[in-house]
């Protein structure tokens, strides 16, 4: 029997049995002579302990891992999460049962970082009213002077958040002539002043941004931390960015705010419920540009994260920590560090 197995969560194929992204490459498990991998299927969209017991590792991908995920056996040393996000881990109950949680900042870094700046260009341009435009013939071009778009010169670029992938929307807009502002109680000053960025408190930021971008991940800290009382701040010519998480923003004060255009729009890749309810209200407004949390998959975004969990893994057979470990409490757990030692011996 092979000395690490490895579970991938059965949304990782198709109904049909091929790989749901090609792109992940899973030849690095396939090729090493101490390991083995398997699919296992979520039971309403929750892995099941009962398959998990002679597992070491679990890749996963938009099923929920809870604390009825956790098998008895105790040997699952890991859960790794295809992407950066882990609300839909129980990241308590995997510190209590010596479980690392790992995500992938790198893999996503610079994919997420273009899908803000894909969100920035096209509400500055009018992009969608324009082609809309177009395609009503001439009695829309008559009208094309009436959507002027916003230059980005001197325009105030606020993040949420400037951790991995605030820091790198930053370095890509450069270019761009912007003012940067962000606002993150655990900014790296240093990197902040490198790239040019002022740190400040929400209510200015929320005051002083034209694109305020939300890239902060979801904590009970988070959670609608745009709110109704922030928006109310905004300027009435300001765009709100979201690629984080929906509940990050409290969705129908944001609708409310769009309505009434209170700002001038905004650019969505995430929702307080996914998929989106037909109908949703915030899918009915004329300014705000969506994406189905999907706007930063491409095959570079989809590699890459499949690459970090699988070095993730490997990282574990040696014996060593991995990198991306979201409860870095894990490492001075007594039971943890055991399952590495084992691991490391037998390496």
């Amino acid at each position: 029997m092979a000395r690490l197995r490895v579970a991938l969560s059965g949304d990782f194929k198709r109904a049909d049995g091929e790989p749901a992204f090609p792109m992940f490459d899973l030849s690095p498990l396939e090729r090493h002579p101490d390991v083995e991998h398997l699919f296992v299927d979520a039971i309403d969209d929750v892995m099941p302990a009962a398959a998990l017991g002679d597992v070491d590792a679990l890749i996963l991908l938009g099923h929920r891992f809870t604390a009825e995920s956790v098998p008895e056996s105790g040997r699952l040393a890991v859960v790794a999460r295809f992407g950066v996000g882990f609300d839909t881990v129980d990241t308590k109950a995997c510190t209590a049962n010596d479980i690392a949680l790992v995500t992938t900042p790198d893999g996503v870094r610079r994919p997420v970082a273009v899908a803000i700046l894909t969100f920035i260009l096209a509400l500055a341009g009018r992009l969608f009213v324009k082609d809309r435009l177009v395609r009503e013939g001439p009695a829309g071009w008559a009208r094309r002077s009436e959507h002027m778009g916003d230059g980005l010169i001197g325009k105030t670029l606020g993040q949420i958040g400037m951790g991995n992938i605030g820091s790198e929307i930053f370095r890509i807009a450069a270019p761009l002539g912007m003012r940067f502002l962000a606002h993150d109680p655990y900014a790296d000053g240093a990197r902040a002043k490198e790239l040019g960025v002022e740190l400040v408190d929400l209510e200015t930021l929320f005051r002083q941004s034209d694109f305020l971008s939300v890239s902060c991940p979801l904590t009970d800290e988070t959670r609608h931390i745009v709110d109704a009382r922030r928006l109310a701040l905004m300027k009435p010519t300001a765009y709100l960015i979201n690629t984080s998480r929906g509940p990050t923003v409290d969705q129908k004060a944001l609708y409310e705010h769009l309505k009434a255009k209170k700002i001038a729009g905004a650019g969505l890749d995430v929702f307080d419920v996914e998929p989106t309810p037909q109908g949703e209200p915030v899918t009915t407004l004329d300014n705000v540009i969506l994406a189905p949390h999907a706007l930063c998959w491409t095959d570079e975004c989809f590699a890459g994260i499949g690459r970090a969990d699988v070095e993730a893994v490997l990282a574990v057979l040696r014996g060593e920590i991995p990198r991306g470990i979201v409860n870095r409490e894990i490492t001075d757990r007594p039971g943890w560090q055991a399952k590495l030692a084992a691991y490391g011996k037998a390496a």
